[in-house]
């Protein structure tokens, strides 16, 4: 069954602590979940080109392009694989969540950077991890 609807799409690659939330409208063909090309391009920054997917000045050659790109738009499933980063997917809900790429995750790592968090002290008042550091 083919049907067009919104997908709510927490995208959890970007500078800020909580993933963004986009709305993006899809087509559902056989289960795979179809963004058009100029939508990825635009909320996402990612576009097709002859070299791969491209942003910036960053390529990632796409192996199975035939898969990734129809006339309906990108499978975001090939699109998160092509990019090493995991999808949750639940078209019940109709949400989607595409986590940030291995390289990202590593480079807090790498630099023995701890994810920021947020405590309260014994009074109630909230600490954030990233308000003491380097002191």
């Amino acid at each position: 069954m083919n049907e067009t609807r919104n997908i709510t799409l927490l995208d959890g690659e970007s500078d800020e602590a909580a993933p963004r939330e986009l709305v993006l409208p899809a087509a559902i063909e056989a289960g795979a979940v179809r963004v058009p090309a100029e939508v990825v391009a635009r909320d996402l920054g990612w576009e097709l080109k002859p070299e791969g997917l491209c942003r910036d000045d960053i390529c990632v050659p796409v192996r199975d392009e035939p898969t990734l790109s129809t006339a309906t738009g990108l499978d975001l499933t090939t699109l998160a694989r092509t990019l090493d980063r995991p999808l949750a997917l639940d078209l019940d809900e109709g949400a989607a969540s595409l986590g940030a790429s291995a390289a990202g995750r590593a480079a807090p790592l790498a630099r023995l950077e701890a994810p920021d968090f947020e405590l309260p002290d014994l009074a109630g008042r909230a600490h954030r991890l990233s308000e003491h550091r380097g002191k």
